[in-house]
């Protein structure tokens, strides 16, 4: 495959430094040594501002569109938050409130997650899945979720979770793999 895809990196995360945005640079990382990609972040910390202003699409803060206008023309989404209270944050989501709801029919979605312990790793499949299903995405098969132990001052060091990143990863290359496959 020699043609990039354009990947659009969603960051819930309310802070800087991250554990959420450390766990999806290293899930980029991985990517681009499989596939071609270019890779636009939408980071909502940096855009708390402008999304709390914004109530509708058609009034959104200038500074939301190019973030809106990338993600409604993704190949493939990775979208991950840090838990709070047992789901993601509140500006996440209202950022996906602000996404045409049928610009990701069929897009491929990678999830992930980081939060306080294991109890909280089913927020993938209660909360993230349904956000996705509603815009009737492709939810890829794997998600990723994290504790505090599998970091060292905000470094990915846990050997195993590097593992689950390429695990996860397989199914989003052969999915491109395959679509290359069919267009040629």
């Amino acid at each position: 495959m020699s043609q990039s895809i354009n990947v659009v990196v969603v960051s819930g995360s309310l802070r800087d430094p991250s554990r959420t945005h450390v766990l999806l640079q290293e899930l980029v990382n991985a990517l681009q040594k499989r596939l071609p990609a270019n890779v636009h972040w939408v980071r909502i910390a940096e855009l708390s501002g402008g999304l709390a202003g914004s109530l509708e699409r058609d009034t959104a803060s200038p500074q939301l569109l190019p973030h809106l206008q990338a993600i409604e023309s993704a190949d493939l989404i990775i979208a991950g938050s840090p838990v709070y209270r047992a789901s993601y944050t509140g500006l996440f989501k209202h950022f996906f409130d602000l996404v045409d709801y049928q610009s990701l029919k069929g897009v491929p979605v990678l999830l992930a997650a980081t939060g306080g312990g294991e109890r909280h790793a089913l927020v993938i499949d209660h909360q993230l899945r349904p956000l996705f299903a509603f815009f009737q995405a492709h939810t890829l098969p794997y998600g990723l979720y994290a504790t505090p132990e599998t970091f060292t001052d905000y470094r990915l060091t846990d050997a195993a979770q590097f593992e689950r990143i390429e695990r996860a990863l397989d199914p989003v290359e052969a999915f491109f793999r395959n679509a290359a496959v069919q267009a040629a």
